[in-house]
C-alpha cells in the first residue's frame, strides 16, 4: 500500500482505537466505538486490497465520478460508505482529507456532551484529568456542565456558556473566533504572560488534533 502513512495518521487522531475484526480480516478504526475507516486485507496475503470510509452521498458520488480508484463501498452501505484502492492514483492529501471527514461524521453522529467526553476534552481544550485541580476541587469541565471550580459561583465557566450553551458548538474548535477575547478574560491571574500564551498554544493544538 503505498499510502504508508494511514495507520499512524489515523491512530494520532484523538479518542480513536484500533481492532482487527477476524471475520472479516479488515483492521478497523473507531471513535466512541463506531467505526469511521477500515483497512481490507487479502485473506492469502494480508495485504490491503480497500480503503473504506464513510462521506456524505453527494460528495462520494462526485468523488466516484472522478477518480476510478474511488468505488461504492465494499461490503456496505453503498450510499454512504466509499472504498479507495490502495495502490491507486487518489491524492495522498485528498484521502487524508476524507479520513478527517469520515471521522467528523461519526464523531458528530453522538451528542455534543459525549464528543467531549470521547475526544476527553473541555469545550476549551483542556485535558482536565491532567490537571492538578481533576478529582479533588473539580470533577472536570464536562462532569460538572462547566461549573468547574474556578467559575463564578452557582455558573458555568463563561468559555462554557458561550461555546457550548449559547453557540451549541462541540467546543471551541468549531468557532471562528478560536481562541477569542473570552479566552483573554479568563486567564489565571497566577500564570504569567508568556505561560498563559503557552497554555493558549497547547488548548488550541488539543483542539485542533
Amino acid at each position: 500500500m503505498k499510502y504508508d502513512w494511514l495507520n499512524d495518521y489515523l491512530l494520532n487522531k484523538r479518542g480513536v482505537t484500533k481492532d482487527l475484526q477476524a471475520d472479516w480480516n479488515w483492521i478497523r478504526y473507531h471513535i466512541g466505538g463506531k467505526m469511521f475507516a477500515a483497512v481490507c486485507l487479502e485473506w492469502e496475503t494480508n495485504k490491503p486490497y480497500y480503503i473504506t470510509l464513510k462521506l456524505e452521498p453527494a460528495e462520494g458520488d462526485f468523488l466516484r465520478s472522478q477518480y476510478e480508484d474511488i468505488i461504492p463501498g465494499y461490503y456496505m452501505n453503498k450510499v454512504h460508505w466509499n472504498s479507495i484502492k490502495p495502490d491507486g492514483n487518489v491524492p495522498d492529501d485528498l484521502l487524508k482529507d476524507l479520513l478527517d471527514k469520515s471521522y467528523e461524521l461519526i464523531l458528530g453522529s453522538f451528542s455534543k456532551k459525549k464528543q467531549r467526553e470521547i475526544l476527553e476534552l473541555s469545550c476549551c481544550g483542556t485535558e482536565c484529568k491532567k490537571c492538578s485541580f481533576y478529582g479533588n476541587m473539580c470533577k472536570g469541565c464536562n462532569e460538572c456542565l462547566g461549573k468547574v471550580f474556578h467559575a463564578p459561583a452557582g455558573r458555568a465557566c463563561p468559555i462554557y456558556e458561550c461555546s457550548v450553551k449559547s453557540k451549541k458548538l462541540r467546543n471551541c474548535s468549531q468557532c471562528a473566533e478560536l481562541p477569542c477575547t473570552i479566552w483573554r478574560e479568563t486567564k489565571d491571574p497566577q500564570l504569567s504572560e508568556e505561560a498563559f500564551e503557552k497554555n493558549v498554544e497547547e488548548r488550541v493544538n488539543n483542539l485542533k488534533s
